[in-house]
């Protein structure tokens, strides 16, 4: 078999046999090599979302849920209905202790307020933030430091940026570490400055120390909002109910009121995400396969028609003492040849299109597809796959090749 793979006449023969009919085996080819195209730069585009998702995400404690306070919209012992309802530092407090699985609790507040450095200024939002926000929403530092548990204690007039804000207020190239932003009429010194990802619910613009933000903003025991992170093996639908029927409870509010308190469940809104980019693999296996597929179908049509216009060739062949297994994997072999070459030919364009894809859509902030590629093994298996549906298929001309018997191959016309 060896022998018969590297003979020069055996290839030669394959060679003749595809330039009679060029156009039709170039297209053939073209089908194959479509599949497989279609195939790498689907799952390379499909992995660059994935990459984008983590790029976003990878840094997010994405078993979390935002809660917040609204307004009731049943009457409860003595209370009409749209009472306001404030969460408080004691229901932190509470859900810590009483509610299981929770791993973080970080009470947040936030209000709008006129920011300016030297000539420049600006409206945009003011948080006040625990260190412990860090944990949860990872923050990536471009100069500085994040808020620490001093800044609560002495309660310190200073400030983290958001690198968007820190665009409309400093000049190109300023550093900002050590520079003053006044915030309603006060001075704060900027010990940080980060670079804003992704903004899940509230935050982003320039943070102040928790304790600091509720001194100047009179909140006393008020919070804005809370965001609570399980564990990983907790179920945090199950959590975000359990929190709000406790919240219920301590604000004196009717168990089947369902808009007293808002929450925002961000594991869920991952998880459908999660969901959609698994869908996409699925779909582009799915497509990929059955292009690919069709094409190697339409190369056993081509051999077909081939074995049909060389029937007298073949009978001349077996007339002249070739074995039934010579012609068989004569075309066989052009059966693998030519889904092979269509594979390549398909390998190789995909590779292409996704480093374009990659230079032109895959850098920078606001990059839609992070580092598109495609695993080796995967590029191994979908071409093994074409090979050997290339030799199945090609069993079926060889087959029907052998069958014609000479004496009816010598007289067909």
């Amino acid at each position: 078999m060896k022998s018969f793979i590297f003979d020069r006449d055996t290839w030669q023969e394959i060679f003749d046999g595809i330039s009679k009919n060029k156009v039709r085996t170039g297209i053939t080819v073209i089908g194959v090599m479509w599949g497989i195209f279609l195939l790498v730069v689907l799952l390379g585009a499909a992995r660059g979302m994935e990459n984008n998702f983590n790029k976003l995400f990878g840094n997010f404690a994405t078993n979390s849920v935002f809660i917040w306070g609204q307004s009731t919209s049943k009457p409860f012992k003595g209370f009409q209905e749209g009472k306001r309802i404030t969460l408080k530092m004691s229901d932190v407090e509470y859900i810590r202790s009483e509610i299981k699985g929770i791993e973080f609790v970080v009470p947040r507040y936030q209000t709008q307020s006129k920011l300016v450095h030297k000539f420049k200024s600006t409206t945009l939002g003011v948080y006040g933030d625990y260190p412990l926000l860090d944990k949860v929403e990872k923050k990536l530092l471009v100069y500085g430091r994040w808020l620490n548990q001093n800044d609560i204690d002495k309660k310190k007039k200073v400030c983290v940026l958001e690198d968007d804000t820190y665009k409309q207020l400093f000049d190109k190239d300023e550093y900002p570490i050590g520079e003053y932003i006044k915030i309603n009429d006060v001075n704060y010194k900027v010990v940080g400055l980060y670079k804003n990802k992704i903004q899940m619910g509230p935050g982003g613009g320039l943070h102040i120390p928790f304790s600091t933000f509720r001194q100047v903003y009179n909140r006393g025991n008020n919070i804005g909002w809370m965001m609570v992170t399980g564990k990983p093996d907790v179920d945090i639908k199950q959590m975000e109910a359990d929190i709000k029927l406790m919240l219920k409870n301590l604000h004196k509010v009717h168990p089947e009121d369902g808009r007293a308190f808002g929450s925002f469940n961000l594991a869920k809104e991952i998880k459908k995400i999660t969901g959609f980019l698994t869908g996409m693999q699925f779909l582009t296996w799915f497509v990929g396969i059955a292009t690919l597929i069709a094409g190697v179908f339409a190369i056993g049509n081509i051999l077909l028609i081939t074995v049909k216009e060389r029937t007298k060739e073949i009978g001349i062949r077996r007339a002249l003492g070739a074995k039934p297994w010579e012609i068989k994997r004569h075309i066989i072999l052009e059966s693998i040849f030519l889904t092979s070459l269509a594979g390549a030919l398909g390998i190789i364009a995909g590779g292409i299109v996704l480093m374009l894809i990659d230079k032109f859509f895959g850098s920078g902030d606001d990059a839609a597809l992070v580092n598109p590629t495609v695993d080796i093994p995967v590029i191994l298996i979908a071409f093994t796959t074409i090979v050997v549906l290339g030799t199945l298929i090609g069993l079926i001309p060889a087959q029907i090749a052998v069958s014609i018997k000479p004496i009816e191959a010598l007289s067909d016309e």
